[in-house]
């Protein structure tokens, strides 16, 4: 099959690298998720036979392992740990119907990647992690960390030059404000201190060594060596390289660029920009945490993207299941079982309704959702006494805005220049509709940040985002929202906050029809 994915790509799989394991989120997903459970038995094979040791056990037995636990004791078991969940999060979402477009990996996720596209057996995937861990640690292990700066990547750069020390790099461009920087421990910390004197915050990055940094040079030869000797297959998926910024090509020697992978930087942020531009419109981080669809989000910030997290703990809530919500409305994954994949299809096997959901569902969706504004126009239609309010959940669909409170009191006056009510600014407004979401959702109200995003990061799926939305429009009067309106545009309070400022000056600034909504 071609390399590059055909045009209109909608959908891409990311995969995380350091730093991309959620202990507790694992195990929460291993109790109603049997694919965790197989993937992971099939990583025991290969650590038993390298280490002695069975990664499940590691991970789920008694002692709850967490990934600073695993760096400390076991740097092995932390990198096939973040492989492993990786692999679970993608054969969760095949088994839901959910068929990607692109896959894509973030350092140690290209393997991840390449694994879940086909190209290596889940067995050998874990031989070739394993051996980069022993030929780093073959070399003395590399007394080096990585950094993440607060700054661009030309800044970084700057501050670089400044100590003008061979084996410090610039390791991963995450976004116009992130950069990390990868080299030895001594130096960084000449790095880090200068970074303070100039206000540039820095974070350690939970790795084992300094990935993506000239030190590792010569741990490239041995590495190439021993993965030229796998089989390498076919990829059945296209899979797009941050290192590389191409897509991965059928004749393409991977020992030998997965080698160059020590040396060479990230250029996520390009990746993502890249793969944006071609059409992508969901981004589903299949792994733990939730740091790609966080990064994701800084990139493509005011474009209407989804990005969803999977293997990640948000607001005491399991990201996953949110994010296979979102995905099911989108039409993108097959519905749950004794849901609606029960109504229509209930001799159909799971697997085979999957299967057509995948491919077919975007159309029933957008057939169910004409026929629904056409009946709704239909009853609003006349003079017939005004229907009952729909429920907010209706798979799918945007209801109408619930019927208008009690007239409001007289609107305050409205400034000269013609939109924003005096008394009545931004900033009164985001704490009211803080307070409110806060309440709904039982929540702090101190987690409602300007930024923060719903489903990413608080776990709120979309069915409860047009619940709150309809709350909103009834509090504060507003007209049923038209056709056009995308749930994603609107994925962060700052947002919310505009849209119903906007709506308010649209149509002569009503003040609040209650006090608590």
């Amino acid at each position: 099959m071609s390399s590059n994915p055909s045009p209109g790509v909608t959908t891409a799989f990311l995969f995380p690298g350091q730093g991309g394991f959620d202990g507790e989120a694992l195990r929460r997903a291993k109790e109603r998720h049997p694919q965790i459970g197989r993937v992971f038995e099939r990583l025991d094979t290969v650590t038993e036979e390298l280490y002695g040791s069975r990664i499940s056990e590691v991970l789920f037995g008694e002692r709850k392992a967490d990934l600073r636990d695993l760096l400390d004791n076991d740097p092995w078991a932390s990198q096939v740990a973040i492989y492993g969940a990786g692999l679970a999060a993608y054969e969760i979402l095949a088994a839901q119907g959910v068929a990607p477009d692109v896959l894509a990996g973030h350092s140690l996720g290209e393997i991840t990647a390449l694994v879940a596209a086909g190209a290596f057996s889940v067995e050998d995937g874990v031989r070739i992690v394993a051996r980069r861990v022993a030929v780093i640690e073959r070399q003395g292990g590399v007394d080096g960390r990585m950094v993440a700066l607060a700054a661009s990547a030309e800044r970084t750069r700057k501050l670089l030059e400044l100590v003008d020390e061979p084996l410090l790099a610039v390791a991963t461009e995450n976004h116009d404000e992130q950069t990390v920087v990868s080299g030895p421990a001594g130096i960084l910390d000449r790095v880090v201190a200068i970074a303070g004197q100039l206000d540039v915050g820095a974070i350690e990055i939970d790795t084992p060594f300094p990935f993506h940094t000239p030190a590792l040079a010569p741990a490239a030869p041995e590495f190439a060596a021993y993965v030229r000797k796998l089989d390498q297959r076919p990829l059945n998926r296209p899979v797009y390289s941050p290192i590389l910024q191409r897509y991965y090509e059928p004749d393409d020697a991977l020992a030998e660029l997965l080698a160059e992978h020590f040396t060479r930087p990230v250029g996520f942020a390009a990746a993502v920009r890249h793969l944006r531009e071609t059409g992508a419109e969901v981004f589903v981080e299949a792994g733990g945490r939730a740091a790609l669809s966080k990064l994701v989000a800084k990139v493509t910030d005011g474009s209407a993207v989804r990005s969803l997290p999977t293997l990640a703990v948000t607001g005491g809530r399991l990201a996953l299941d949110g994010t296979l919500d979102a995905l099911r409305e989108a039409g993108l994954a097959a519905p749950e079982r004794g849901g609606l994949a029960e109504l229509l299809a209930p001799s159909v096997p799971a697997d085979l309704f999957a299967a057509y959901w995948s491919e077919r569902g975007h159309m029933v969706l957008e057939l169910v959702r004409t026929e629904l504004d056409a009946f709704r126009k239909s009853t609003e239609g006349g003079d017939a006494a005004e229907p009952e309010p729909r429920p907010a959940a209706a798979a799918g669909s945007e209801p109408a805005a619930e019927a208008a409170p009690a007239p409001a009191p007289e609107a305050p006056a409205v400034s000269g220049s013609g939109s924003r009510p005096e008394g009545y600014g931004r900033d009164r407004l985001f704490e009211e509709l803080r307070t409110l979401y806060a309440e709904a959702l039982e929540y702090p109200e101190d987690v409602f940040e300007d930024e923060v995003q719903l489903e990413a990061e608080l776990g709120v799926d979309s069915v409860k985002q047009v619940e709150l939305l309809s709350r909103v429009s009834s509090r504060y009067g507003l007209p049923p929202r038209e056709s056009g309106f995308r749930l994603a545009t609107y994925n962060t309070m700052g947002k919310i906050t505009d849209f119903v400022l906007q709506q308010l000056n649209d149509q002569g600034a009503h003040a609040p029809a209650s006090a608590t909504g």
